[in-house]
């Protein structure tokens, strides 16, 4: 697997495939972009990020090219602490090893060419599956919030889950 930047020409359709449910959806980007999803409000969001907090989007191919998933990535250079977010693996590869190896490509980066401290990332406790990937990982959990965020009638609560580079 290697991570690339994103493409928005090239890779929005793999990532608008992946989202292809609302609780997904939900999941994945708190509906900080309206579901459906379209490529001028994805596209929109990331733009707004990259200039309000420097995050820079990626996707990671297998070895052949072929998208297998996307996060993006941003460091606060005044204290080198990482963030990712819209983290995602095409579904047919979920459970298969692919979210973690793009996580540990994702904090290789973080650590050794940005120079992070620490990388942190906020996940939905309901979204158990995530949340075991990233613990797999090394992530731990730092702080929770609950019931913070309203998904039709559910409430949803938030853990920040961190990793240090490994010593």
């Amino acid at each position: 697997m290697r991570i690339r930047p994103y493409i928005p020409g090239r890779d929005y359709e793999y990532v608008a495939k992946w989202v292809d449910n609302e609780r997904t959806h939900a999941f994945w980007c708190a509906n900080l972009i309206p579901y459906p999803m379209t490529p001028k409000s994805f596209h929109e969001l990331l733009e707004k990020n990259a200039a309000e907090r420097t995050d820079c989007s990626y996707v990671a191919t297998e070895n052949d090219g072929q998208p297998a998933g996307f996060f993006c990535y941003s460091i606060n250079t005044e204290d080198n602490l990482g963030f990712l977010k819209f983290i995602i693996i095409d579904r047919e590869k979920r459970g298969k090893g692919y979210g973690k190896e793009m996580l540990h490509l994702a904090l290789q980066y973080a650590f050794r060419i940005t120079g992070a401290t620490a990388v942190q990332l906020n996940v939905f406790q309901e979204n158990a599956l995530a949340k075991q990937c990233y613990e797999k990982v090394g992530f731990v959990e730092r702080a929770a919030e609950v019931n913070v965020f309203a998904y039709k009638d559910e409430l949803w609560s938030r853990s920040n889950l961190i990793a240090f580079p490994e010593r």
